[in-house]
């Protein structure tokens, strides 16, 4: 073999790429399943000397960015040439596939080659994860049906499997010979941390840049390419750096660029600020979109060249053509902004729609702290508008344990439960429901109609059981238990309940005015939101009487309802709220209970009740500022912990 020949690698060849399969997990045994991965989609084209190219898939090459995969697999093929399709991937210290890591990487990298040149990022190792064999030697495998193609890539020898190995491939009969469903391994695809699966017709040829419906994706997250085209300056706690960024994408009909909407969350301190570099050097004076956006969301706009493509992770995309609740992932280096088209609403790509009713086969076990859980129907949609399944909720729970636990610890818990989502009937719960493990702990108490035995969830195992029964909604009351028996009272709380005609705007003006009192009184009062539509005012307190909190409270709602009785009621009657917002002090019953810090709500998107600072408070003048939904609330955990915690601390209740 002539020496250029022996060097030559295969010709490069645009992606075959996966559509969307419309919230529909295909089934049957036509149909192979692989995990959908988080990556660099990525080809490995091998000479037959072993020079190995690695390429993007729009033909970048990224070689020297992952010098460590070259040559990894040349002692395998024995002078035999070889195109692999895969994907590059870094792992985080959990063991799962980050993501996030791999941006800071190649942050790193695109940063460095403009300093010194042979660089190593031996810190951050990659790896190649390969799911489809196109050539192997003289032979192009293209049109060779994917079982044959899988069956010669399994076939080859991975050298080093820290750095290059064949991603994980299971038939749909394999499954049924196990006694498993596709369903049961989305759900372990969902636990162990994957996007999501990937369904491929066994049948199917590779159709270079084709996106045909042989290879379908399901993924359990949506994300979406898209191009920076401003930046707004950030507020209050981010002050002088990053607030957000106004994202665009190409008209997949006319090609105009079109405004998508914002991002602001999901940005590292690092991240905000090495954005801020690279967009201020590519300012405008105009926005670059084919229409001008609305005017209300473009106050304090600075406009960019839209050169730099970035990901989002979003759960809406709406009619209008807005993307909504989404999450910064990071810059694509990889991608052209030419090359970014804007999602379809509509039937194009819908939502994820709830399976039918849950056979027993579907059903995955977890650890969960010190005990084995098993949980079922992870996929199930629980949120319909923003596609939040039942996995999700259980996710956001175990996330926010840390912070949840102690403002449930020793407080009987009512659930409102939605075993069929948010749209969905549901229902309020106190008795521990048949089939709790025993290991829960509860607490028998007398009511009104008899006792009841209220769950008392006060580690993970007891939150994540909670969750996977769809108890969507946490209602504690203002006292604890102990030894059986109630303690009095050590929570005041205030809530503020906007009536026809306000928002939590005007929750906002009452609770500044609350705060005032409280504070005059000697209490140190803590918000948060609903996480519904008003707020509620915490304070530690100590006192021996069951009542006085009440007492107390009401006093206060009175007041401020004689001094504004334009604004403020105190009165629970419906037809006095109109226009006002309603202070409701029998929260403080001792047989009532009041959404907790963190809960979800069972509304139209995953919103949960949100602790927030009184800066906050004061600056709110919209209702999206107080609006908060469950992956923007472990944003906020990370930045500023548990904003509530300090309600631990009580002071003697004024008299």
């Amino acid at each position: 073999m002539a020496a250029d020949e022996a060097s030559r690698v295969p010709a490069w060849l645009e992606p075959m790429l996966a559509k969307a399969d419309g919230g529909r997990l295909r089934s049957g045994p036509e149909w192979a399943y692989e995990y959908k991965l988080d990556g660099y989609r990525a080809a490995m084209r091998i000479a037959p000397d072993g020079t190995t190219v690695l390429t993007s898939r729009n033909n970048i090459d990224f070689t020297a960015e992952f010098a460590d995969l070259a040559g990894v697999l040349a002692p395998a093929l024995d002078g035999q040439a070889a195109y692999l399709d895969g994907e590059v991937v870094v792992y985080g210290d959990d063991g799962r596939i980050d993501f996030e890591r791999m941006q800071e990487r190649r942050g790193r990298w695109v940063r460095h080659q403009s300093g010194p040149k042979g660089l190593e990022f031996t810190d951050v190792p990659v790896r190649f994860l390969a799911f489809d064999l196109l050539r192997l030697g003289d032979r192009s495998l293209l049109a060779l049906p994917y079982d044959e193609r899988r069956r010669l890539l399994a076939e080859l020898p991975m050298p080093d499997p820290y750095r290059i190995s064949v991603v994980r491939a299971v038939t749909f009969d394999e499954l049924a010979a196990d006694r498993r469903t596709p369903a049961d391994f989305l759900a372990h695809a969902g636990a162990a941390g994957y996007e999501g699966v990937v369904a491929k017709l066994r049948s199917s040829a590779y159709f270079p840049g084709q996106r045909p419906d042989s290879w379908l994706k399901h993924p359990l997250i949506r994300t979406q390419e898209v191009i920076v085209c401003g930046w707004r300056p950030g507020q209050r706690s981010f002050t002088g750096t990053l607030g957000g960024l106004l994202l665009g994408a190409h008209d997949p009909g006319s090609g105009d660029l079109v405004y998508l909407g914002d991002v602001g969350t999901g940005f590292s301190q690092a991240g905000r600020a090495d954005l801020m570099k690279q967009l201020q050097a590519i300012e405008r004076r105009t926005p670059p979109f084919a229409t001008p956006p609305p005017r209300e969301d473009t106050g304090r706009a600075h406009w960019v060249e839209p050169r730099l493509v970035g990901e989002i992770v979003y759960r809406q995309f709406t009619r209008g053509g807005r993307v909504r609740h989404t999450a910064w992932r990071g810059l694509r280096q990889d991608k052209d902004p030419a090359e970014v088209l804007a999602p379809r609403a509509g039937p194009a790509e819908p939502a994820p729609a709830p399976p039918p009713p849950e056979p027993s086969g579907q059903r995955i076990t977890v650890q969960a702290g010190n005990r084995r859980l098993t949980l079922s129907n992870l996929d199930k949609v629980l949120y319909p508008a923003a596609g939040f399944t039942k996995g999700e909720v259980i996710n956001y729970y175990s996330r926010v344990a840390a912070v949840l636990l102690p403002h449930l610890a020793g407080r009987p818990v009512t659930f409102i439960r939605y075993p069929n989502g948010v749209d969905g009937q549901k229902w309020f719960e106190k008795n521990v429901p048949k089939g709790a493990p025993d290991w829960l702990r509860t607490v028998r108490l007398a009511g009104s109609g008899g006792t009841i035995d209220y769950p008392l969830l006060d580690d993970l195992p007891g939150l994540v059981w909670a969750a996977n029964m769809a108890a969507l909604e946490l209602h504690v009351p203002q006292w604890t238990v102990e030894s059986g028996a109630r303690r009095p009272p050590d929570r005041l709380v205030f809530d503020l309940d906007p009536g026809p005609g306000t928002t939590i705007v005007d929750c906002c003006r009452v609770a500044e005015r609350l705060h005032d009192v409280l504070v005059a009184d000697g209490l140190r009062p803590y918000a948060k939101t609903s996480g519904s539509k008003g707020m509620q005012l915490y304070c530690g307190i100590r006192t021996d009487d069951p009542a006085a909190p009440s007492a107390y409270a009401k006093r206060l709602a009175q007041r401020l309802a004689r001094e504004t009785p334009e604004s403020v009621t105190a009165v629970m009657a419906k037809a006095q709220r109109t226009g006002r917002v309603f202070i409701d002090w029998s929260q403080n019953n001792p047989a009532k209970t009041t959404v907790a810090p963190y809960s979800l709500r069972g509304r139209d998107h995953p919103t949960a009740s949100t602790p927030v600072t009184w800066e906050e408070v004061r600056a709110c003048r919209h209702v999206t500022h107080l609006t908060f939904t469950a992956d923007e609330v472990l944003d906020r955990i990370d930045d500023h912990g548990d904003l509530l915690a300090g309600v631990t601390e009580v002071v003697a209740l004024p008299g």
